[in-house]
């Protein structure tokens, strides 16, 4: 199974959503809220390539995005390649 983190904030809708996509998919994760552990938002931001805003979630080290990225990816069909670690490109 794929390695999952997502960086996530306080009473964030988008966090929400992309959590239950994740656990409808049966994929756990690490959580790591910046709002409660501040001194992680800077490791969010340089992993996410200056990605600011909450969440960032990251498939197997790949940046994915954020929720609109990751309901993008079950869209396209692509985002059970990624968990699976079939698909190891980048997703756009």
């Amino acid at each position: 199974m794929a390695e999952v983190i997502i960086y996530t904030g306080l009473m964030c809708s988008f966090c929400d959503r992309s959590k239950a996509l994740l656990h409808e998919k049966n994929v756990e994760f690490e959580e790591i809220n910046v709002a409660k552990n501040p001194e992680r938002r800077e490791e969010m931001v340089q992993k996410a390539n200056g990605g600011r805003t909450v969440p960032q979630i990251f498939i197997n080290g790949l940046h994915v995005g954020g929720c609109d990225d990751l309901f993008a990816l079950e869209r396209a069909g692509k985002l059970d390649g990624l968990i699976s670690g079939e698909m190891s490109d980048e997703p756009a």
